[in-house]
């Protein structure tokens, strides 16, 4: 079964917007992950430190915002985020290089 994809908005202490996702990011709802970040608009970080699984359809969902996205991940998602390129062209945060931001 999988898990609801929750997408949560606000700000972070610096003022910069912020969407916490937690669940599964699939082709069932990447849409929804599509349409939130592309109604928040300037720089974003997103944190994907409870999501549990992410899929092509979520990875191209974030490959499409890359240039604007600092993301905050864990370990476990750290192999899929390293092989399919995405942490070469955005910062990558809890995967083992380094401190998340504050």
């Amino acid at each position: 079964m999988t898990t609801p994809l929750t997408l949560t908005p606000g700000r972070r202490p610096d003022g910069s917007a912020q969407l916490a996702v937690s669940g599964e990011i699939d082709m069932s709802n990447a849409a929804s992950l599509a349409e939130a970040l592309e109604t928040t608009s300037g720089p974003l970080v997103l944190d994907l430190t409870d999501v549990e699984y992410l899929d092509s359809a979520g990875l191209s969902v974030l490959f499409a915002h890359a240039d604007r996205l600092e993301l905050i991940a864990t370990p476990v998602l750290g192999p899929v985020l390293t092989v399919s390129g995405l942490t070469d062209l955005a910062p990558v945060h809890g995967i083992g290089e380094g401190p998340a931001p504050q």
